[in-house]
């Protein structure tokens, strides 16, 4: 069983930035891919990025590219979302998530809520 948390959520403006991590409990944290989706009210979650166990391979949805960037520090058992250029769109709770694969995930934390005001 791998316990996740989430932290750095809150309320930002449009334009600016956040950084939102994951600490994992668990011994083997460098054995599992890791993500984070997000979930807006009256909207389907999304994978909003992933990355691979030694975190060469990545994933960015659409959304996000370009303004978002997955990292990992396996020696913290953390996971990063480093949050740039938010816009009123990216309003959502969002989740870290823990698997074997970036496109398969077996344990996911409580969310952390992300607001972004004009």
């Amino acid at each position: 069983q791998v316990q996740l948390v989430e932290s750095g959520g809150g309320l930002v403006q449009a334009g600016g930035s956040l950084r939102l991590s994951c600490v994992a409990s668990t011994r083997t944290f460098g054995n599992y891919a890791m993500g984070w989706f997000r979930q807006a009210p009256g909207k389907e979650r999304e994978r909003v990025a992933a990355i691979g166990p030694r975190g060469t391979i990545t994933y960015y949805s659409g959304s996000v590219k370009g303004r978002f960037t997955i990292s990992r520090d396996n020696a913290k058992n953390t996971v990063y979302l480093q949050m740039n250029s938010l816009k009123l769109e990216d309003t959502a709770v969002y989740y870290c998530a823990a698997g074997p694969f970036t496109t398969e995930f077996d344990y996911w934390g409580q969310g952390t809520l992300v607001t972004v005001s004009s």
